[in-house]
């Protein structure tokens, strides 16, 4: 394993300027799946990188969601014009 892990970004920034400033640096971790939901495979020292970066951005009144998803989870999504996904099967039937 390479020591990266999926985590799922989710945030409500109360002020203009300040959510470009949070959109610009998680979309540089990670890839945008809704306005403000972003999947992101980082490292442990990515990880903490990203959480200093936002900490230095956010304001008091603003939310940020961080969950890290375990290697256990299953991820199906649906988007615009295009069928559920599968989740990718756990062995091989041979």
């Amino acid at each position: 394993m390479n020591g990266r892990h999926w985590y799922i970004f989710s945030y409500d920034i109360r002020d203009p300027k300040r959510w470009r400033r949070v959109h610009r640096i998680v979309n540089g971790y990670g890839e945008r799946l809704q306005y403000s939901l972003f999947r992101c495979r980082l490292t442990r020292t990515q990880m903490e990188q990203a959480r200093h970066e936002l900490e230095k951005e956010m304001g008091e009144e603003d939310d940020l969601l961080v969950i890290r998803l375990s290697s256990r989870c299953e991820v199906m999504e649906r988007t615009k014009g295009k069928r559920w996904t599968d989740p990718p099967p756990r062995f091989d039937i041979v």
